[in-house]
This record gives C-alpha cells, sequence and structure tokens, in this order.
C-alpha cells in the first residue's frame, strides 16, 4: 500500500530531475538569504551556477550543529521569522538548542513525508494511531500527529509518559498503530503484562518506533511481546523530524524521501563521499525546505545506504538502522564501541530481559566496562551456577564482537530504571 504512489515509484531519472530541480532553487535561496551559507560560497569561489547536478554536491561545504549553535536562533533561516509559522528545537546535552523554523509549505511536506511514513509501515486510514513521542520543542510528536491527520486516521496525541492511561487507552480506544521511542515500547509491554493484559486483548497491528537507535533484536521482542510489525523510522530535529526515512512492509532498511532530502554517506575522517553500499556518516540536503533548508548537513549518524530495488515498488534509496555515532561512540581502550552491538548481543540471549545499561569507569589509567542486563524473575532465584554459566556466556560473546572484555553484572528484572522517552543506556563515570 502507498500513500503517494506516483511519487514513491517515480523512476530514478524522474527523481533526479526533481532533485536537480529542487537542488538549484534550494542554493540560490540560501546563497541570498543566508549571509552564513554567501560567505562559505565566497570562501570557496563558489556560485549557486556552479553545481549543474547532484553529482556536484561535493563541491559545496558541509553544515554541523556547531553552525546552528554560532547562529542561534535565527541565523540559518533562509526566510523573514514573518513567514515562520512553527518552531520546534532539539534538546541539547549543554547551553542552547539548535532552533529550527517551518513555513506553512514546510509543515505541508513534513506531513506529507510522515504520511508516507506510516503508511509505509502498515498504517491506513481507517488505522486508530496512538502517537506516544513527546510533543512540545520536541519534534516527535508534532511530526507524526500531523502525518496521521493528513493519512485520516483516527488520532490519539497521548504523548510520552503516564504509562498507566497508555494501557487504558490504548485498549478502550482499540488502538491500532502504536508510535514510540523502541525502550518505550517495551516499558509499555512491561505494563501491559504488569495489569494482567495479554497482547491477543488489543486490536495492536503495527507500530512505528524511533530517536533512538535498537537492534533487530530488540525488533523481534517488541514484535512478540506486543504481538505487532515494528518498523523502524529515522528523522532529526534540523532537517525536517520524524519522516526523513521509514521502512516498508520488507523491514530491511529504511526509505528516504529523496524528493525532499538527497542523502550521501562520507567517511568521517576524510570527509570524502563514499559508494553505495559503504559505511561512513549520513549527510542529507534537505532540497525543499523553506525556512530552514540546511546544506550537506553531518548528522554524525553512521550507516549505510543502499540503492537496490525494494520488493515494495519503492524506488527511493534505503538506509539501514542507525548503528552508532561517528561523534559520541564509546571508546574503551582505544576500541569503538556502539550500544546498539552489546543490544544485539544480549537480546540474542534468550535469558535475559531487553533492558540494560553501560557504565563506564577508570581505574587508573586503564577503562573499564561493566554492562549490568536484567534477567528473567525465574532465573534469578534459581541456582547461582546457572547464573554463573549465563554470565560467563554473556561475557565471551561480547569478547568476541568488541574486542574488549566487560564487567557482567546479572541483575533482577526491573530493577534498572525504565524511561518514558530515551533510554538512558550509557553511564560514563571517567573524568578525562
Amino acid at each position: 500500500m502507498y500513500w503517494n504512489k506516483r511519487v514513491e515509484t517515480i523512476s530514478r531519472d524522474e527523481l533526479r530531475y526533481i532533485q536537480n530541480e529542487n537542488l538549484s532553487k534550494m542554493l540560490r535561496r540560501i546563497y541570498h538569504n543566508v549571509p552564513f551559507y554567501r560567505s562559505k560560497f565566497q570562501e570557496m569561489n563558489l556560485y549557486p551556477e556552479d553545481i549543474k547536478d547532484i553529482d556536484d554536491l561535493s563541491k559545496l561545504p558541509f553544515t554541523t550543529k556547531q553552525d546552528m549553535r554560532d547562529n542561534y536562533p535565527y541565523g540559518l533561516f533562509a526566510t523573514d521569522l514573518s513567514e515562520i509559522v512553527r518552531l520546534h528545537a532539539s534538546s541539547g546535552t549543554t547551553g542552547k538548542p539548535t532552533v529550527v523554523g517551518y513555513t506553512r509549505e514546510d509543515i505541508n511536506n513534513w506531513a506529507e513525508v510522515c504520511a508516507r511514513s506510516i503508511v509505509a509501515a502498515g498504517g491506513s486510514p481507517s488505522s486508530v494511531i496512538q502517537i506516544a513521542y513527546g510533543y512540545g520543542l520536541f519534534t516527535g510528536g508534532l511530526g507524526l500527529h500531523y502525518g496521521a491527520e493528513r493519512l485520516g486516521a483516527s488520532t490519539i496525541p497521548i504523548s510520552s509518559g503516564n504509562t498507566d492511561r497508555q494501557v487504558m487507552l490504548m485498549k478502550d480506544f482499540h488502538t491500532t498503530f502504536l508510535a514510540c521511542t523502541p525502550s518505550y515500547a517495551l516499558y509499555l509491554a512491561d505494563s501491559l503484562e504488569e495489569h494482567g493484559i495479554s497482547p491477543e486483548e488489543l486490536d495492536l497491528k503495527a507500530g512505528i518506533f524511533g530517536a533512538e537507535p535498537w537492534s533487530e533484536n530488540m525488533r523481534k521482542e517488541i514484535e512478540k511481546r506486543l504481538n505487532i510489525s515494528a518498523h523502524n523510522i529515522y528523522g532529526l530535529s534540523e532537517i525536517i523530524g520524524p519522516g526523513v526515512a521509514s521502512e516498508c512492509s520488507c523491514q530491511n532498511g529504511m526509505h528516504v524521501w529523496e524528493d525532499h532530502f538527497i542523502p550521501e554517506i562520507i567517511d568521517p575522517n576524510t570527509l570524502e563521499p563514499l559508494p553505495y553500499g559503504s559505511l561512513g556518516e549520513l549527510v542529507f540536503t534537505s532540497i525543499t525546505k523553506e525556512g530552514l533548508p540546511l546544506l550537506r548537513y553531518r548528522t554524525r549518524d553512521l550507516t549505510v545506504l543502499n540503492n537496490g530495488t525494494c520488493e515494495c515498488g519503492r524506488t527511493h534509496v534505503k538506509m539501514n538502522r542507525v548503528m552508532g555515532r561517528s561523534d559520541d561512540m564509546i571508546i574503551v581502550r582505544g576500541v569503538n564501541v556502539f550500544p546498539s552491538q552489546i543490544e544485539d548481543v544480549l537480546l540474542g540471549i534468550g535469558e535475559v530481559e531487553p533492558h540494560y545499561q553501560l557504565i563506564i569507569t577508570r581505574e587508573g589509567t586503564l577503562d573499564c566496562l561493566e554492562v549490568q542486563v536484567e534477567v528473567t524473575d525465574n532465573l534469578f532465584s534459581d541456582r547461582i551456577k546457572n547464573l554463573e554459566s549465563l554470565k560467563n556466556t554473556i561475557k565471551s560473546k561480547l569478547a568476541s564482537v568488541l574486542q574488549i572484555n566487560a564487567k557482567v553484572t546479572l541483575v533482577e528484572s526491573r530493577s534498572i530504571p525504565r524511561s518514558e522517552g530515551k533510554a538512558n543506556r550509557v553511564i560514563d563515570k571517567r573524568n578525562y
């Protein structure tokens, strides 16, 4: 099923023509309206007219989150504030947030790509969609809200948190489609069990999950415990929010809606473009945004782009799930470690719960990684010999994948703090 079949199944040649046209308009817009970009172009002795085709993108400068912070709040806007109808801001760990602005046409396009994403994941006009992403300055809730309404689905704007209420409305309102973070989906599954509600008693059929990295094994866990098909969605506030890319029924990669966003993969060290199929840093150029069009924005997310034919019939390239980030991955004893790698190992072992925490400390000059993971109630009350065997199995598999030794601590079920938003997987106690 498609939301916009003509565009979603467009020929690659026609799609390229649209990209070239929109890129040309976007470059003229930022050159004439954004002093930051005009200065960058002049430093490189470039003019918008020098870029003839999307193959020329590599000639153009990158944009980073630091550039957005340096131009806080409106310095990168390409239109007058009177034309901005919506402001969002991304959550930052330090300092001021990065601000994004939308014109009416930007909101229209955002609703369009979110509607496509929901339908690709199994939603339809007859769906009852429970949106448990946060609303407010965070783009997650409102982006999918407008997409669901554009689709014509019954939309429940419940936002995140208040889990008992979530469970009640899920049952009473006959929710068929769930949208939230994957960790919160599992939190909801825990709550359903606590309330004695079986997934078979619900009308849930599918879900769209994102805003944090998650593994294939975590997908299987969500699907098993909620009795749904679980689909990955990707987005970031700086580009538009959720709906930049989404999985179809094939569940083997997320289609990037290339009529609005041109993706690239670069080597994060050399900054040179990499071919399809290569692991590298994802870069986006937003070619239809009016309020805040960003040129070659470095997401810092590490993934792979694939341009093969998809069985669903959609022609837009697919990106693999994000496996980590080029800037905030955990480095332990010189080894790059991604939480998703550890999650994949843990969830491949049937006797542990899908809740874990990574604690990094430094003893003298040596980094130490502790992996705390919940085990099932039955196993935790079992003999010590069995717990030791499980611990050794986990340690061995982690060492094989990570190439470093980690301390494994088995803890009781529900002893690791739950999150109603993004899960806090890593606690870094090292003093640099």
